[in-house]
């Protein structure tokens, strides 16, 4: 049951060196083709890494919460032709979960690194950084880097009564403050 794949999916940041089958890397390809995306335009492209040194560069792409994807089995960037498309940040998002919860699916690990709007140094922001890493044209955007890998931890999955049930509204929003 798909709920029960939420209930389950948990971001992982540790991953162990098994590197991914081709079978599970093209699972995880056919996914993200599949993700929906406005009127059809589908704008985004998608980058596999699984080189250890590129990686480990792309790790390197903001000052926290990036690390873990030079321990992932693979990287996949997500990035997007904004020209083809103007919610290519909503369709990227939704290509990036669908990878998450396909690699979750998988028995796999993943997490979410976001490169748009955050800063790789004083003078660099987190996408330029990323696009010289991965030769990546201008007229692109990057989006976010999926880390995907066997974990090398265990997260429970958050419990119901974690829930915050405040956040769902009946027929109008309302607030009890």
């Amino acid at each position: 049951m798909f709920l029960e794949l939420l209930r389950q999916r948990r971001s992982i940041r540790k991953f162990t060196n098994t590197p991914l089958t081709n079978t599970q890397l093209s699972v995880l390809q056919e996914a993200v083709l599949r993700a929906p995306s406005s009127r059809s335009r589908d704008p985004w492209q998608f980058i596999f890494v699984t080189d250890r040194q590129k990686r480990q560069a792309l790790s390197q792409a903001k000052p926290h919460g990036a690390g873990f994807l030079a321990e992932a089995a693979v990287a996949v960037i997500v990035c997007a032709d904004p020209r083809c498309c103007d919610v290519w940040i909503e369709d990227c998002s939704i290509a990036a979960f669908i990878l998450q919860l396909t690699a979750q699916d998988l028995g796999l690990g993943s997490c979410w690194a976001q490169i748009r709007c955050r800063e790789h140094d004083d003078t660099t922001d987190a996408e330029s950084y990323v696009r010289r890493v991965a030769g990546i044209p201008e007229h692109l955007r990057i989006d976010a880097i999926i880390g995907i890998g066997e974990a090398d931890e265990e997260k429970e999955g958050h419990p119901e009564d974690e829930l915050r049930q405040e956040r769902i509204h009946w027929q109008s929003y309302r607030s009890d403050t």
